[in-house]
């Protein structure tokens, strides 16, 4: 069975060996500084799986030795935001954990396809390609799942349907100017714009642009998990499984909708290799403008880096 190395224990880490152990595609390793921590979670996990029918062996860590001939390595391990705390503020002190993590997991499976969680999300996946010197096919952000998933969320609740018949599609940095495509985004296949009043289609964008924030300020002690951690295993799913599955993720950009240099959510269409290829939508003028206001803020976090 393949090897998934998860690099972070807390509760998107863990929640994300959760659903990946169900989904019984990889063996895992739960990689956490914490002495016991890792070893504990993975301990009730692997005695839940009977229950679920599902023969994935888990494991926990507090090196990267078990983790040796991973298939994928997940990032997760980082300080949550905090109330009132911008991702930027995270930048300087997660950095320094995503890099070591970056080298140590490497040293060990150095064939690995890097997914990366840590926040500031576009900033942290470029990190980590420079670290690595991986092909940009190997390093992939996890946000645009999630920020999509939101927005499904918030429609499908607005409208009462199926949150299958829902399709949403969030571009940009993994922020507060992410760019929602309404013009792209439908409800079995009619398009949002036609679906929803104005002021409604309104006022879900901004709480998508916001979702992160609203459960922050809810708990009061920690971030979304359950959400990113189900982003990360579909991800992970579709790279194992080779699904060529075309997802909303921060992908390193070589020119596609006009932008270089940085990492990006864009469609990108993932399969065992990692990146297969970024789908470009045609965008108009104001959809264009949006992004290069969001790619404008991602470019300042990865200046930031100093690299």
């Amino acid at each position: 069975m393949p090897k998934v190395t998860i690099v972070g224990a807390g509760q998107t880490g863990a929640t994300t060996a959760h659903w990946l152990a169900e989904r019984e595609i990889a063996d895992i390793v739960l990689v956490d500084v914490v002495e016991g921590m890792p070893q504990g979670k993975a301990l009730d996990l692997l005695e839940a799986l009977p229950v679920i029918g599902s023969d994935a062996h888990v494991v926990g860590a507090n090196d990267y030795a078990l983790s040796a001939g991973s298939d994928i390595v997940v990032l997760t391990a980082g300080l949550p935001r905090k109330p009132g705390m911008s991702r930027e503020d995270l930048l300087a002190a997660n950095s320094a954990i995503v890099r070591k993590a970056v080298e140590e997991s490497l040293a060990v499976s150095p064939e690995a396809i890097l997914v990366v969680l840590t926040n500031p999300l576009d900033a942290m996946s470029y990190l980590a390609m420079k670290v690595s010197g991986l092909p940009r096919e190997r390093v992939i952000g996890q946000a645009g799942i999630l920020d999509s998933a939101r927005m499904r969320a918030f429609v499908a609740e607005e409208l009462h349907v199926s949150v299958q018949n829902v399709h949403c599609y969030v571009l940009g940095g993994h922020g507060d100017e992410m760019v929602p495509l309404t013009r792209h985004s439908n409800v079995a296949g009619v398009p949002l714009r036609e679906a929803l009043k104005p002021d409604r289609l309104a006022a879900i964008v901004e709480r998508t642009r916001k979702g992160g924030g609203e459960i922050v300020s809810l708990l009061k002690t920690g971030s979304a998990f359950y959400a990113p951690a189900a982003a990360l295993a579909q991800m992970v799913e579709a790279i194992l499984l080779d699904r060529h599955l075309i997802v909303p993720a921060s992908a390193y950009l070589r020119g596609e909708y006009g932008l270089k240099d940085l990492f990006f959510g864009v469609p990108a269409q993932l399969g065992r290799t990692g990146l297969e290829k970024v789908v470009e939508y045609e965008l108009d003028a104001q959809e264009r403008a949006a992004l290069q206001r969001s790619a404008e803020q991602v470019r300042g976090s990865i200046a930031s880096l100093g690299l």
